[in-house]
């Protein structure tokens, strides 16, 4: 079955210094809660948060418990106990009530040109240090930046993950191991978001970012 991955970055006023392209992704919290609102009642739309902010824990999972969505947390665990970043108690917290938990590597870098020792420690040695937090097996990753080629696949399909995700935009299946994802950000207007909810994204656009997809598998 088809469905929509709605991604998500930092919620609220902005709290720490951003990195490029990052404010047009951090969303006022009236937007957000509107966009929770066309969300609700959805089966087909998943949803997934980045870079583990702190306002995940204190804007985001309130919102969501209040509407009985659930949803996936992908964190760096480099930035666990950083100033304006989630703790390890948060990230427990909101495990335990009901959300899942992700690895977005370590230190938030692109991951397809590194050294082969620094994408270990990104793709391997986050997913560790977020396991011996959760108590659990940590099973999904979300390449930041969306940034991944066929060396960064293979090492995550070495590593074990079970599903991927991606910034590709456009629909995707339950099975696939590749999950691409539409972000959602400040330059999208509601009725946009309502659109993409409800009717998907056109012929024409589907076309492109499935020609995306296959480019950035094969280089």
């Amino acid at each position: 079955m088809s469905q929509l991955i709605l991604n998500f970055h930092g919620v609220g006023p902005v709290q720490r210094d951003l990195d490029n392209g990052e404010r047009d992704c951090w969303l006022d919290r009236d937007f957000f809660e509107a966009v929770l609102k066309l969300v609700q009642g959805g089966l087909h739309v998943k949803l997934t948060f980045d870079d583990g902010n702190s306002s995940d824990c204190e804007t985001v999972l309130p919102a969501l418990l209040r509407r009985g969505l659930q949803a996936t947390f992908f964190i760096c665990s480099g930035r666990l106990d950083q100033p304006r970043f989630l703790s390890r108690i948060q990230v427990r917290e909101l495990q335990s009530r009901g959300m899942r938990i992700g690895s977005h590597g370590a230190a938030h870098l692109p991951w397809r040109h590194l050294a082969p020792d620094r994408l270990r420690e990104e793709i391997v040695d986050s997913r560790r240090v977020l396991e011996e937090v959760c108590g659990v097996a940590v099973d999904t990753a979300a390449c930041p930046f969306g940034s991944y080629d066929r060396r960064v696949l293979r090492g995550l399909r070495r590593a074990g993950y079970r599903f991927v995700y991606t910034s590709d935009g456009g629909a995707s299946t339950g099975s696939a191991w590749l999950q691409p994802r539409t972000s959602v950000t400040r330059s999208m207007t509601l009725p946009a978001v309502q659109r993409l909810i409800h009717d998907g994204l056109g012929i024409r656009e589907q076309w492109a970012t499935s020609v995306r997809r296959l480019l950035k598998r094969l280089r």
